[in-house]
Protein backbone atom coordinates (compact mmCIF):
# COMPACT_ATOMS: atom_id res chain seq x y z
CA UNK A 1 0.00 0.00 0.00
CA UNK A 2 1.45 3.67 -1.03
CA UNK A 3 2.80 5.28 2.50
CA UNK A 4 3.02 8.43 0.63
CA UNK A 5 2.01 11.88 2.57
CA UNK A 6 1.95 13.47 -1.05
CA UNK A 7 -1.40 14.02 -2.92
CA UNK A 8 -1.27 11.46 -5.89
CA UNK A 9 -2.06 13.41 -8.26
CA UNK A 10 1.63 12.73 -10.64
CA UNK A 11 2.95 9.77 -12.26
CA UNK A 12 6.22 10.44 -11.17
CA UNK A 13 9.17 8.63 -12.94
CA UNK A 14 10.96 6.71 -10.60
CA UNK A 15 14.40 9.35 -10.72
CA UNK A 16 15.34 11.88 -7.95
CA UNK A 17 17.92 14.70 -8.07
CA UNK A 18 20.17 15.96 -6.04
CA UNK A 19 22.13 18.53 -7.89
CA UNK A 20 22.40 19.99 -11.24
CA UNK A 21 24.91 22.24 -13.69
CA UNK A 22 23.99 23.46 -16.89
CA UNK A 23 21.88 21.31 -19.02
CA UNK A 24 23.24 18.53 -16.67
CA UNK A 25 21.29 16.71 -13.38
CA UNK A 26 22.65 14.26 -10.90
CA UNK A 27 20.46 11.46 -9.26
CA UNK A 28 20.79 10.50 -5.29
CA UNK A 29 22.46 7.24 -6.36
CA UNK A 30 25.26 8.74 -9.00
CA UNK A 31 23.28 8.89 -12.40
CA UNK A 32 24.52 11.80 -14.21
CA UNK A 33 21.51 12.50 -16.62
CA UNK A 34 21.30 15.09 -19.66
CA UNK A 35 17.96 17.52 -19.27
CA UNK A 36 16.17 17.93 -22.08
CA UNK A 37 13.10 19.05 -20.08
CA UNK A 38 14.42 21.59 -18.82
CA UNK A 39 11.70 21.37 -15.50
CA UNK A 40 8.74 21.71 -18.81
CA UNK A 41 10.80 24.62 -20.43
CA UNK A 42 11.39 26.66 -16.73
CA UNK A 43 14.69 26.16 -16.44
CA UNK A 44 16.05 28.69 -19.09
CA UNK A 45 18.80 28.97 -18.15
CA UNK A 46 19.88 25.30 -16.73
CA UNK A 47 20.99 24.55 -13.45
CA UNK A 48 22.72 26.29 -10.67
CA UNK A 49 23.45 29.46 -13.35
CA UNK A 50 25.69 31.66 -11.19
CA UNK A 51 23.45 34.81 -12.33
CA UNK A 52 20.71 33.21 -10.58
CA UNK A 53 22.88 31.74 -8.12
CA UNK A 54 24.00 35.10 -7.55
CA UNK A 55 20.72 36.87 -7.48
CA UNK A 56 19.36 35.09 -5.03
CA UNK A 57 21.85 35.26 -2.59
CA UNK A 58 22.53 38.83 -2.78
CA UNK A 59 18.49 39.80 -2.72
CA UNK A 60 18.12 37.14 -0.27
CA UNK A 61 20.02 38.85 2.49
CA UNK A 62 18.64 42.00 2.06
CA UNK A 63 14.66 41.27 2.22
CA UNK A 64 12.39 38.39 1.00
CA UNK A 65 8.99 39.36 1.08
CA UNK A 66 7.41 42.71 1.90
CA UNK A 67 3.49 42.56 0.26
CA UNK A 68 1.72 44.58 -2.63
CA UNK A 69 1.05 47.25 -0.21
CA UNK A 70 3.78 48.75 -0.12
CA UNK A 71 6.00 49.66 -3.46
CA UNK A 72 8.47 47.07 -4.30
CA UNK A 73 11.59 48.65 -6.38
CA UNK A 74 12.96 45.12 -7.72
CA UNK A 75 9.08 44.51 -8.70
CA UNK A 76 9.30 48.02 -10.67
CA UNK A 77 12.57 47.25 -12.55
CA UNK A 78 11.59 44.30 -13.86
CA UNK A 79 8.32 45.26 -15.22
CA UNK A 80 10.09 48.06 -16.88
CA UNK A 81 12.35 45.48 -18.20
CA UNK A 82 9.62 43.33 -19.61
CA UNK A 83 8.07 46.61 -20.78
CA UNK A 84 10.51 48.22 -23.07
CA UNK A 85 10.94 44.79 -24.45
CA UNK A 86 7.89 43.96 -25.13
CA UNK A 87 4.32 45.14 -26.74
CA UNK A 88 3.07 45.91 -23.40
CA UNK A 89 3.03 49.28 -21.09
CA UNK A 90 1.71 47.73 -17.75
CA UNK A 91 2.64 44.10 -16.04
CA UNK A 92 0.55 42.81 -13.16
CA UNK A 93 3.25 40.10 -11.44
CA UNK A 94 1.87 36.59 -9.75
CA UNK A 95 3.52 32.87 -9.49
CA UNK A 96 2.76 30.48 -11.89
CA UNK A 97 1.03 30.68 -15.80
CA UNK A 98 -2.73 29.84 -14.19
CA UNK A 99 -2.43 32.55 -12.49
CA UNK A 100 -1.18 34.76 -15.05
CA UNK A 101 -4.10 33.27 -17.43
CA UNK A 102 -6.03 33.95 -14.41
CA UNK A 103 -5.32 37.75 -14.48
CA UNK A 104 -5.10 37.92 -18.51
CA UNK A 105 -9.41 36.43 -18.39
CA UNK A 106 -10.25 39.23 -16.08
CA UNK A 107 -8.47 41.92 -17.57
CA UNK A 108 -10.08 41.25 -20.67
CA UNK A 109 -13.76 41.18 -19.09
CA UNK A 110 -12.82 43.91 -17.06
CA UNK A 111 -11.74 46.29 -20.01
CA UNK A 112 -15.24 45.37 -21.51
CA UNK A 113 -17.04 46.34 -17.93
CA UNK A 114 -15.84 49.79 -17.81
CA UNK A 115 -16.09 50.29 -21.53
CA UNK A 116 -19.98 49.90 -20.62
CA UNK A 117 -20.53 46.51 -22.23
CA UNK A 118 -20.80 44.36 -18.95
CA UNK A 119 -22.33 41.70 -21.32
CA UNK A 120 -18.66 41.37 -23.25
CA UNK A 121 -17.66 38.40 -20.93
CA UNK A 122 -17.16 35.15 -23.24
CA UNK A 123 -13.90 34.07 -24.42
CA UNK A 124 -13.18 32.08 -27.75
CA UNK A 125 -10.49 29.36 -27.51
CA UNK A 126 -9.18 26.28 -29.50
CA UNK A 127 -8.97 22.93 -29.39
CA UNK A 128 -5.48 21.17 -28.49
CA UNK A 129 -4.93 24.26 -26.10
CA UNK A 130 -3.36 24.08 -22.59
CA UNK A 131 -4.21 27.50 -20.53
CA UNK A 132 -3.56 25.85 -16.76
CA UNK A 133 -4.91 24.01 -14.05
CA UNK A 134 -7.23 26.22 -11.75
CA UNK A 135 -10.95 25.63 -12.68
CA UNK A 136 -11.00 29.02 -14.82
CA UNK A 137 -7.70 27.56 -17.25
CA UNK A 138 -9.47 24.37 -17.47
CA UNK A 139 -12.68 25.29 -18.52
CA UNK A 140 -10.65 27.59 -21.40
CA UNK A 141 -8.43 24.61 -22.49
CA UNK A 142 -11.59 22.96 -22.49
CA UNK A 143 -10.30 19.55 -22.49
CA UNK A 144 -13.15 17.28 -20.73
CA UNK A 145 -10.57 14.59 -18.65
CA UNK A 146 -9.21 17.13 -17.40
CA UNK A 147 -12.43 18.31 -15.82
CA UNK A 148 -14.16 15.03 -14.92
CA UNK A 149 -15.25 15.49 -11.70
CA UNK A 150 -14.75 19.01 -10.68
CA UNK A 151 -18.43 19.88 -11.40
CA UNK A 152 -19.80 22.51 -13.23
CA UNK A 153 -17.06 24.56 -15.41
CA UNK A 154 -16.86 28.24 -15.46
CA UNK A 155 -19.21 29.49 -18.22
CA UNK A 156 -18.05 31.51 -20.57
CA UNK A 157 -16.10 30.13 -23.39
CA UNK A 158 -16.35 28.73 -26.87
CA UNK A 159 -14.11 26.48 -28.34
CA UNK A 160 -13.17 26.56 -31.58
CA UNK A 161 -11.71 23.42 -33.57
CA UNK A 162 -8.73 24.15 -35.63
CA UNK A 163 -7.38 27.63 -37.01
CA UNK A 164 -9.90 28.72 -39.03
CA UNK A 165 -10.63 32.18 -39.26
CA UNK A 166 -14.25 32.05 -40.55
CA UNK A 167 -15.02 29.31 -37.94
CA UNK A 168 -14.06 31.84 -35.05
CA UNK A 169 -15.55 34.97 -36.45
CA UNK A 170 -18.97 32.41 -36.51
CA UNK A 171 -18.24 32.18 -33.33
CA UNK A 172 -18.10 35.72 -31.81
CA UNK A 173 -21.70 37.19 -30.92
CA UNK A 174 -23.02 40.19 -28.62
CA UNK A 175 -21.10 39.00 -25.50
CA UNK A 176 -17.88 38.11 -26.56
CA UNK A 177 -15.03 39.63 -25.31
CA UNK A 178 -11.80 38.09 -25.73
CA UNK A 179 -9.85 35.58 -28.30
CA UNK A 180 -7.17 33.50 -26.64
CA UNK A 181 -4.58 31.05 -28.14
CA UNK A 182 -1.22 30.47 -27.68
CA UNK A 183 1.27 31.07 -30.68
CA UNK A 184 2.25 27.42 -30.47
CA UNK A 185 0.56 25.32 -28.42
CA UNK A 186 3.22 23.21 -26.61
CA UNK A 187 1.00 20.71 -24.32
CA UNK A 188 -1.07 20.32 -27.00
CA UNK A 189 2.03 18.81 -29.30
CA UNK A 190 4.15 21.63 -30.10
CA UNK A 191 1.42 22.68 -32.96
CA UNK A 192 2.55 25.61 -34.70
CA UNK A 193 -0.30 28.65 -35.01
CA UNK A 194 0.54 30.12 -38.78
CA UNK A 195 1.08 33.35 -38.69
CA UNK A 196 -0.91 34.27 -41.14
CA UNK A 197 -4.05 33.25 -38.70
CA UNK A 198 -2.40 35.13 -35.52
CA UNK A 199 -2.49 38.22 -38.24
CA UNK A 200 -6.03 37.22 -39.18
CA UNK A 201 -7.19 36.98 -35.98
CA UNK A 202 -5.75 40.16 -35.05
CA UNK A 203 -7.63 42.13 -37.96
CA UNK A 204 -10.65 40.57 -36.32
CA UNK A 205 -10.34 41.80 -33.07
CA UNK A 206 -9.03 45.55 -34.00
CA UNK A 207 -12.35 44.83 -36.41
CA UNK A 208 -15.19 43.76 -33.77
CA UNK A 209 -13.56 45.46 -30.78
CA UNK A 210 -12.54 42.36 -29.26
CA UNK A 211 -9.07 42.02 -27.53
CA UNK A 212 -6.71 39.47 -28.34
CA UNK A 213 -5.12 37.29 -25.54
CA UNK A 214 -1.56 35.67 -26.08
CA UNK A 215 -0.77 32.84 -23.70
CA UNK A 216 2.52 32.82 -24.19
CA UNK A 217 3.57 30.45 -20.91
CA UNK A 218 5.46 28.22 -22.43
CA UNK A 219 6.46 29.88 -25.67
CA UNK A 220 8.07 33.23 -23.73
CA UNK A 221 10.80 33.97 -22.29
CA UNK A 222 13.32 33.07 -25.33
CA UNK A 223 12.34 29.77 -26.01
CA UNK A 224 11.36 30.10 -30.00
CA UNK A 225 14.68 32.35 -30.69
CA UNK A 226 12.56 35.59 -29.47
CA UNK A 227 12.26 37.06 -26.47
CA UNK A 228 8.46 36.03 -27.22
CA UNK A 229 6.78 33.90 -29.95
CA UNK A 230 4.56 36.56 -31.12
CA UNK A 231 7.75 38.26 -32.64
CA UNK A 232 7.69 35.45 -35.53
CA UNK A 233 4.19 36.60 -36.79
CA UNK A 234 4.26 40.77 -36.82
CA UNK A 235 1.29 41.11 -34.60
CA UNK A 236 1.24 41.83 -31.20
CA UNK A 237 -1.46 41.12 -28.25
CA UNK A 238 -3.55 43.71 -26.33
CA UNK A 239 -2.87 40.85 -23.31
CA UNK A 240 -0.21 37.85 -22.98
CA UNK A 241 0.57 35.49 -19.80
CA UNK A 242 4.30 34.58 -19.00
CA UNK A 243 5.65 32.48 -16.91
CA UNK A 244 7.64 29.25 -16.92
CA UNK A 245 11.23 30.31 -17.80
CA UNK A 246 10.60 33.95 -16.42
CA UNK A 247 11.62 32.99 -13.31
CA UNK A 248 14.50 30.48 -14.47
CA UNK A 249 13.45 28.22 -11.78
CA UNK A 250 11.78 30.65 -9.80
CA UNK A 251 8.18 30.80 -9.29
CA UNK A 252 7.31 34.01 -11.67
CA UNK A 253 4.49 34.22 -13.88
CA UNK A 254 3.66 38.28 -15.28
CA UNK A 255 0.14 39.56 -16.84
CA UNK A 256 1.50 41.90 -19.45
CA UNK A 257 -0.75 44.32 -21.23
CA UNK A 258 -1.20 47.37 -23.11
CA UNK A 259 -2.28 50.40 -21.11
CA UNK A 260 -5.85 50.65 -22.67
CA UNK A 261 -6.35 47.06 -22.06
CA UNK A 262 -5.32 47.28 -18.52
CA UNK A 263 -7.67 50.28 -18.07
CA UNK A 264 -10.21 48.18 -15.80
CA UNK A 265 -7.66 47.23 -13.44
CA UNK A 266 -7.85 49.32 -10.79
CA UNK A 267 -7.06 49.26 -7.18
CA UNK A 268 -8.66 46.12 -5.48
CA UNK A 269 -9.68 44.59 -9.03
CA UNK A 270 -7.09 41.41 -8.79
CA UNK A 271 -4.63 40.82 -5.78
CA UNK A 272 -1.56 38.47 -5.55
CA UNK A 273 0.07 38.16 -1.99
CA UNK A 274 3.38 36.29 -2.90
CA UNK A 275 3.30 38.15 -6.58
CA UNK A 276 6.15 40.23 -7.72
CA UNK A 277 8.16 39.45 -4.02
CA UNK A 278 11.74 41.20 -3.86
CA UNK A 279 13.51 37.43 -4.27
CA UNK A 280 11.32 36.52 -7.44
CA UNK A 281 11.80 39.92 -8.63
CA UNK A 282 15.36 39.33 -8.59
CA UNK A 283 15.89 36.43 -10.05
CA UNK A 284 13.57 37.50 -12.89
CA UNK A 285 15.79 40.23 -13.91
CA UNK A 286 18.62 38.38 -13.61
CA UNK A 287 17.21 35.64 -16.02
CA UNK A 288 16.46 38.76 -18.65
CA UNK A 289 19.51 40.24 -18.16
CA UNK A 290 21.10 37.24 -19.88
CA UNK A 291 18.61 36.56 -22.51
CA UNK A 292 18.80 40.25 -23.58
CA UNK A 293 22.52 40.25 -24.23
CA UNK A 294 23.73 40.71 -27.54
CA UNK A 295 23.70 37.52 -29.81
CA UNK A 296 21.56 35.50 -26.90
CA UNK A 297 18.21 35.11 -28.76
CA UNK A 298 20.27 34.45 -32.13
CA UNK A 299 21.98 31.97 -30.81
CA UNK A 300 18.69 30.29 -29.62
CA UNK A 301 17.63 30.54 -32.54
CA UNK A 302 20.45 28.76 -34.46
CA UNK A 303 20.29 26.17 -31.95
CA UNK A 304 16.82 25.02 -32.34
CA UNK A 305 17.58 24.76 -36.31
CA UNK A 306 20.44 22.50 -35.48
CA UNK A 307 18.65 20.56 -33.06
CA UNK A 308 15.79 20.10 -35.35
CA UNK A 309 18.24 19.48 -38.33
CA UNK A 310 19.60 16.50 -36.23
CA UNK A 311 16.83 15.01 -35.18
CA UNK A 312 15.36 14.61 -38.54
CA UNK A 313 18.01 12.54 -39.61
CA UNK A 314 17.40 10.14 -36.71
CA UNK A 315 13.73 10.21 -37.59
CA UNK A 316 14.52 9.35 -41.26
CA UNK A 317 16.48 6.46 -39.48
CA UNK A 318 13.60 5.37 -37.60
CA UNK A 319 10.51 5.40 -39.36
CA UNK A 320 8.85 2.67 -37.53
CA UNK A 321 8.64 4.69 -34.46
CA UNK A 322 9.05 8.18 -34.90
CA UNK A 323 7.87 10.35 -37.80
CA UNK A 324 7.62 13.86 -37.75
CA UNK A 325 10.04 16.85 -36.16
CA UNK A 326 8.10 19.60 -35.43
CA UNK A 327 8.37 23.22 -33.47
CA UNK A 328 10.42 26.68 -33.56
CA UNK A 329 13.95 27.58 -31.43
CA UNK A 330 14.30 24.95 -28.29
CA UNK A 331 10.99 23.99 -28.21
CA UNK A 332 10.92 21.09 -30.39
CA UNK A 333 8.75 18.15 -30.41
CA UNK A 334 9.23 14.59 -32.00
CA UNK A 335 5.79 12.45 -33.04
CA UNK A 336 5.85 9.11 -31.87
CA UNK A 337 4.11 5.73 -33.72
CA UNK A 338 4.28 4.12 -30.47
CA UNK A 339 3.35 5.03 -27.33
CA UNK A 340 5.43 8.78 -26.14
CA UNK A 341 5.33 7.06 -22.78
CA UNK A 342 7.79 3.82 -24.22
CA UNK A 343 9.70 6.53 -25.53
CA UNK A 344 10.33 8.47 -22.82
CA UNK A 345 10.99 6.00 -20.48
CA UNK A 346 13.54 4.43 -23.27
CA UNK A 347 14.93 8.15 -23.12
CA UNK A 348 15.90 7.76 -19.45
CA UNK A 349 17.54 4.41 -20.20
CA UNK A 350 20.11 5.99 -21.76
CA UNK A 351 20.00 9.08 -19.09
CA UNK A 352 17.92 11.46 -21.38
CA UNK A 353 14.86 13.25 -20.17
CA UNK A 354 12.31 14.74 -22.16
CA UNK A 355 8.89 15.78 -21.45
CA UNK A 356 5.91 14.20 -23.14
CA UNK A 357 2.67 15.87 -25.08
CA UNK A 358 -0.30 15.40 -27.16
CA UNK A 359 -0.59 13.95 -30.51
CA UNK A 360 1.91 11.49 -28.89
CA UNK A 361 4.81 13.73 -29.14
CA UNK A 362 7.84 13.57 -27.10
CA UNK A 363 9.29 17.27 -26.05
CA UNK A 364 13.15 17.98 -26.55
CA UNK A 365 13.19 21.44 -24.33
CA UNK A 366 16.55 21.71 -23.25
CA UNK A 367 18.03 24.63 -21.36
CA UNK A 368 18.86 28.13 -23.76
CA UNK A 369 22.04 27.86 -22.71
CA UNK A 370 23.01 24.05 -23.90
CA UNK A 371 26.00 23.83 -26.39
CA UNK A 372 26.54 22.70 -29.84
CA UNK A 373 28.08 19.09 -28.39
CA UNK A 374 25.46 19.00 -25.93
CA UNK A 375 23.04 18.85 -28.68
CA UNK A 376 24.85 16.24 -30.40
CA UNK A 377 25.21 14.42 -27.26
CA UNK A 378 21.58 14.27 -26.77
CA UNK A 379 20.78 13.37 -30.26
CA UNK A 380 23.26 10.01 -29.79
CA UNK A 381 21.38 9.35 -26.80
CA UNK A 382 17.83 9.29 -28.39
CA UNK A 383 18.84 7.55 -31.25
CA UNK A 384 20.39 4.97 -28.70
CA UNK A 385 17.10 4.89 -27.06
CA UNK A 386 15.18 4.33 -30.35
CA UNK A 387 17.27 1.72 -30.82
CA UNK A 388 16.85 -0.53 -27.99
CA UNK A 389 13.29 0.24 -28.55
CA UNK A 390 13.20 -1.31 -31.73
CA UNK A 391 15.43 -4.20 -30.12
CA UNK A 392 13.02 -4.46 -27.26
CA UNK A 393 9.08 -5.00 -29.50
CA UNK A 394 11.73 -7.21 -32.09
CA UNK A 395 11.71 -9.84 -28.87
Amino acid sequence: MDRSPLFDTFARAPIAFERGEGVWLTTTDGRRMLDFSAGVAVNALGHAHPALVGAIKAQAEKVWHVSNLFRIPEQEKFAQTLVDNSFAEKVFFCNSGAEAIECALKTARRYHFVGGHPERTRIITFAGAFHGRTLAALAATGNPKYLEGFGPAPEGFDQVDGFDLEAVEARIGPETAAILIEPIQGEGGIRLVPGAFLRGLHELCDRLGLLLVFDEVQTGIGRTGKLFAYEWSGVAPDIMASAKGLGGGFPVGACLATAEAARGMTPGTHGSTFGGNPLAMAVGQAVLDVLLADGFLDEVARKGLYLKQRLASVVDSHPDLVDQVRGEGLLVGVRCKVPVAEVGAAMRDQDLLGVGAGENVIRMLPPLIVSDAEIDEGVRRFEAALEALEQARAG
